[in-house]
């Protein structure tokens, strides 16, 4: 049996691939951010380094 301990963030435009266990549960999804989490409502991208995402 194989256990997941990281993933994409579910934030269709965010590249980041964080660890299960620190990730921001919302909805049964998982995000690297509060950001993503709330569908980017001020605009603001998840701040990672190399990503652009601002849904």
């Amino acid at each position: 049996m194989t256990t997941v301990t990281q993933m994409k963030c579910a934030c269709d435009s965010c590249l980041c691939v964080m660890d299960v266990g620190t990730a921001i549960e919302k909805d049964g999804q998982y995000y690297c951010s509060e950001a993503c989490a709330n569908n980017h409502e001020s605009g603001a991208g998840c701040g990672h380094h190399g990503c652009s995402c601002h849904s």
